[in-house]
This record gives structure tokens, C-alpha cells and sequence, in this order.
């Protein structure tokens, strides 16, 4: 029996490029999003997610590159590339005094929605985010959650071929956060194409097929969470001796080590092999050398890991930097 044949790509990005003045953020980026997978672009606030996403969806114009979404460019044809989208911004975009109902009422008559198909995609809908028991509340009753949800339901009237979510957890408290994401599964199980801009580890890692680690505009490294992990190593060893640049000479060269990386007050092994099997040859070679070993401690990388590992910097929720906050205004002119 052959191989099936790939999923082909919904989404086809070329040599993209943006600037806002002197400020480069999008540089030069390329990348695939293959038809129903989740896809996620990690990075810190700043990082160049939201330009990209604003480009593909056609809110800001194309400077530089080339970019195709359902088949359409979007420069010869926008009008199709909106046609096929759903969108899920970051800042909540509801009217505070219409309905959960209305909302969608509202939406689909904007696309010109037969009434009966209309009325059945509302229903359909309000179960899947779980909001049937709130359609006639005005949304400025609901919970930023809930609001969330009514958000990607309305993102979801028109069935579009990809959905495009902005960062659609930021601000939800853990438990919410989790929700949406057993939400934004069942979206995806539908057939929908998820692209999904996050500066959440655990979301990248727990919701995406594959994940794109964006920085400073550029795409630093791609691959599923377990290919990005695995770069790494099988296990992650940190070490504090009382001489760490002496033991980092002797412990570098040995077989099982892939890579080692300086803490502040320590040292990181990546190894290829199972660690717990690595551990007494560390020791030994550690002991045998005459130094002393005051903290060891031996865990699976994680998605923090690798980006610590790729930007040389922890992903911290910070606010958005005076450039970033530029344009995004003029991104929403």
C-alpha cells in the first residue's frame, strides 16, 4: 500500500516583508500551512505574528513577497481570499448591546445568508461553543470567555477554509483557556484550517500540528512540538558544580552530550541519549576530576526550552513595545 498523499498547502507564503517607517516587522519570511491543521506562530509581543496574519487576511496591503490563502493571492484577488477566511482578533470586537443571537443574526445577513441556512448555522454554532443558554443575553453580560467563544462562532458563520486567531486566549484565566482550546479542536475537527498567533507555550504546544517560533520578524525554526523538542535532545540535564567553566570543558566532549549551554549560575546538557543511563557517567567524570556538584537536575525539554534555546531569551507576557503599538494603528486604519 503507498504513502496517501500530502494534505496540500492552504496557505503559501513567500519572501513576505513589511516595514512601518525604518521598522522591519515582517523580514522576509516564507513558510506553508497545510490543509486542516492547526498552525501556530509563537513569539513575544512585537514579534511580527499580527503584521503577518493582518497581510494574509488583507487588512494591511503587501509590500514585498508573495502570499496565496485558499488558492487566491492576496493582491490579484482580496475580495476571495475574504471570502474564505474567518477572523478572531485580538481586542474583542462585539457590540456590547446586542445579543449573543443578534450578533450572529447580524453577521450572516452581512454575507447575505439564505434565512433558513442562516438560522441552522446559528444553531449549529451556538452548541459548538457552548452558548445556547445565552443566546438572547446582550454581550456586555458575558464573561470575557464567553465572549471569546461568541467571537469564533461569528468567525465561523460563513464556514470559511481557514480561521485566523489573533492571540484568542490572551487575558482568559487558565481553566477558560483550556476550554477554548478543547473549542478551537472542535473547529478544527470540523475541517476548518486553524492559523493561530500565540505567546502562550502551552498553547502552542498543546493545540498545534506544527509551529512556527517567530522573532524579530523572522522565522527562527519550524516543525510539530515534538521535532522542535527533539532538537534539543532526548533529555535536559542542569548541572551547578564549584567550577562550571571547568567542568563544561570536560563534559563537553563526551559522546552522549549534543550541546551545553551557560546559566547564570550553571549550566544546561543536552544530551542524546535517555538521561537517567547518562546521569552516573556525569557524575563520575565530575567526581573523578575532584569537583563537587551542588545542584543536578534532569527533565524532558519543553516548549520553553526551545525557545530559550533559538532566541537566547525567555518568552515573558510583556507589553506591547512603542513600534508595536505603531503599527498595529496603522494596521487598523
Amino acid at each position: 500500500m503507498g504513502n496517501a498523499d500530502p494534505e496540500p498547502a492552504i496557505i503559501v507564503v513567500e519572501n513576505l516583508e513589511h516595514r512601518y517607517g525604518d521598522f522591519r516587522a515582517v523580514d522576509n519570511i516564507s513558510f506553508s500551512v497545510k490543509k486542516g491543521e492547526i498552525f501556530s506562530f509563537l513569539g513575544p509581543n512585537g514579534a511580527g505574528k499580527s503584521t503577518a496574519i493582518n497581510i494574509l487576511i488583507t487588512l494591511l496591503s503587501l509590500q514585498k513577497g508573495k502570499a496565496t490563502v485558499a488558492g487566491y493571492d492576496v493582491i490579484k484577488d482580496p475580495q476571495h481570499v475574504r471570502e474564505s477566511i474567518g477572523i478572531v482578533f485580538q481586542d474583542i470586537t462585539l457590540d456590547r448591546d446586542m445579543t449573543v443571537r443578534e450578533i450572529l443574526e447580524f453577521h450572516g445577513r452581512l454575507y447575505n445568508m439564505p434565512d433558513a441556512e442562516r438560522r441552522e448555522r446559528i444553531d449549529e454554532l451556538l452548541k459548538l461553543v457552548q452558548l445556547e443558554t445565552k443566546k438572547d443575553v446582550l454581550t456586555k453580560r458575558l464573561s470575557g470567555g464567553m465572549k471569546r467563544r461568541l467571537e469564533i462562532a461569528r468567525g465561523l458563520m460563513t464556514r470559511p477554509k481557514v480561521l485566523f486567531l489573533d492571540e484568542p486566549t490572551i487575558g482568559l484565566d487558565p481553566q477558560t483557556r483550556m476550554r477554548m482550546w478543547d473549542y478551537i479542536k472542535g473547529v478544527n475537527d470540523e475541517g476548518t484550517t486553524i492559523f493561530l498567533t500565540t505567546h502562550y507555550m502551552d498553547e502552542a504546544d498543546q493545540i498545534s500540528d506544527r509551529i512556527s517560533i517567530i522573532d524579530h520578524g523572522k522565522i527562527i525554526i519550524s516543525g510539530t512540538s515534538w521535532e522542535l523538542k527533539n532538537t534539543l535532545g532526548q533529555d535536559i540535564i542542569y548541572l551547578e558544580t564549584n567550577d562550571n567553566e571547568a567542568a563544561i570543558q570536560l563534559l563537553k566532549g563526551l559522546a552522549q552530550v549534543r550541546e551545553i549551554k551557560e546559566k547564570p549560575h550553571g549550566f544546561v546538557l543536552m544530551v542524546n541519549e535517555d538521561g537517567t543511563k547518562v546521569l552516573p557517567t556525569l557524575i563520575d567524570t565530575l567526581k573523578n576530576a575532584g569537583m563537587e556538584i551542588a545542584t543536578i537536575n534532569l527533565k524532558k525539554p519543553t516548549m520553553d526550552d526551545v525557545f530559550v534555546f533559538y532566541t537566547g531569551k525567555e518568552l515573558r507576557d510583556e507589553g506591547a513595545s512603542p513600534a508595536r503599538a505603531q503599527h498595529l494603528r496603522a494596521g487598523r486604519r
